[in-house]
């Protein structure tokens, strides 16, 4: 099967107003009391000290990037990732979710605007200035929730109307390319893999007292449930059908299941069984 049947480009961007700005007056002030030269330091105010619902968008935004970048691949250096098919219609559920959040935060702010923007000088004191706060219809401008999907194409998909030559060039470069960036975002999963199995073994090595045969590390639920949700996660990111990545997945996934978090807590040899398995799945493969 074409990979350009097993995923699709996806783009996101969100734009959130930093409403930050640097105080010269007190900064020069600062640096002066410092006997500092005037780039030692900048006093770098809030326009919304006091209220959290601006950075609440912020901090939505980060977690929508988060999920994105999570359940895609890279593709471009910058903008388009690699959305696997088998994951695109929860991927654009969730999206269309986020998107309607992030709206209704943002509507809930312009709606505050006025009454933030009044409270503002009791807020900063000194550091309030008027022009900090720019009309309500050039604040709206500044948030944006913005996505897109475009097909992936093969070099085969070409069609333009230029010499057989020059195409037969532009397609050899294209499929290059292409063949750079599916490798490069084959990568991210086997990493994350990496990343997890080495948790795990880490988390696994007991770091005992001296005098005591407890262990000083804490076990949570997450031990298990973690590599079992990233288990899954791979069936979908395994847009390539590569049947090693396939192999090192199940193991992990065998792994964990056949074990639980009271044995782990409780049971030295169970930590130690479960750490051989990993490490064993980690010697195995190339990284």
């Amino acid at each position: 099967m074409s990979i350009s049947a097993s995923a699709v480009l996806v783009e996101l961007n969100i734009s959130v107003w930093p409403a930050s700005k640097i105080d010269r007056e007190t900064t020069d002030r600062v640096n002066s009391d410092a006997f500092a030269v005037s780039n030692a330091s900048q006093t770098k105010k809030n326009l919304f000290a006091g209220t959290g619902l601006r950075k609440d968008i912020e901090k939505f935004a980060a977690r929508v990037r988060l999920y994105h970048n999570l359940n895609t691949l890279p593709w471009a250096d910058k903008g388009e990732r690699l959305a696997p098919t088998k994951i695109f219609m929860e991927y654009k559920t969730a999206m269309n979710t986020f998107e309607s959040q992030f709206g209704a935060m943002c509507n809930n702010f312009f709606a505050e605007y006025p009454r933030l923007v009044a409270e503002a000088p009791t807020n900063l004191g000194k550091l309030f200035k008027a022009e900090d706060y720019p009309p309500l219809d050039e604040v709206r401008c500044k948030f944006g929730f913005r996505r897109s999907t475009n097909p992936l194409s093969d070099a085969g998909d070409f069609r333009l109307d230029i010499p057989a030559q020059d195409l037969v060039e532009i397609q050899a470069a294209y499929e290059e390319k292409f063949n750079e960036r599916l490798a490069e975002a084959m990568k991210a999963p086997w990493d994350r893999l990496h990343k997890m199995l080495t948790g795990i073994s880490e988390k696994l090595t007991d770091d005992t007292d001296e005098d005591s045969d407890v262990p000083k590390k804490r076990y949570y639920d997450s031990l298990i449930t973690n590599p079992l949700e990233l288990c899954e996660l791979l069936t979908k990111l395994n847009v390539t059908n590569d049947p090693k990545l396939e192999e090192a997945r199940r193991q992990l996934e065998v792994t964990m299941l056949s074990t639980d978090i009271e044995r782990i807590k409780e049971d030295a040899d169970t930590r130690s069984s479960v750490k051989s398995k990993v490490d064993a799945i980690l010697g195995k493969f190339e990284w």
